[in-house]
């Protein structure tokens, strides 16, 4: 008879990827407003990066908790629920990818 849960790190490689889509989140972010200001954007370029550095902190701060509610559901057989999370890391994304094509459109269109 087989478990949906083992003694094995699941949680463990689930957090670390959760990390790891946070600071990806949070270097795009930062990193895609410091390149469109070094280039001389205008300065309204940047406010798409924003609110993906926000998602980035909001889901690095939930990284704990996320953490401990997989455990107890891994333990007691419930299913999980990360939905909120995921709609957190997407919205971080697509902000992000708007922040990329304003300053796509912003640079072109000089």
């Amino acid at each position: 008879m087989s478990s949906l849960w083992d003694a094995g790190l699941q949680s463990e490689r689930t957090r670390l990827a959760w990390v790891r889509t946070t600071a990806m989140l949070a270097v795009t972010g930062l990193g895609g407003a410091g390149v469109a200001l070094r280039a001389g954007a205008p300065a309204l370029t940047v406010i798409p990066f924003v609110p993906a550095v926000f998602c980035a902190v909001l889901l690095l701060t939930h990284t704990g908790i996320r953490y401990r509610r997989t455990q107890e559901a891994l333990h007691g057989s419930r299913p999980l629920d990360d939905r909120a999370d995921a709609l957190i890391a997407w919205l971080g994304t697509l902000a992000a990818v708007a922040g990329a094509f304003a300053f796509v459109l912003g640079r072109f269109g000089e």
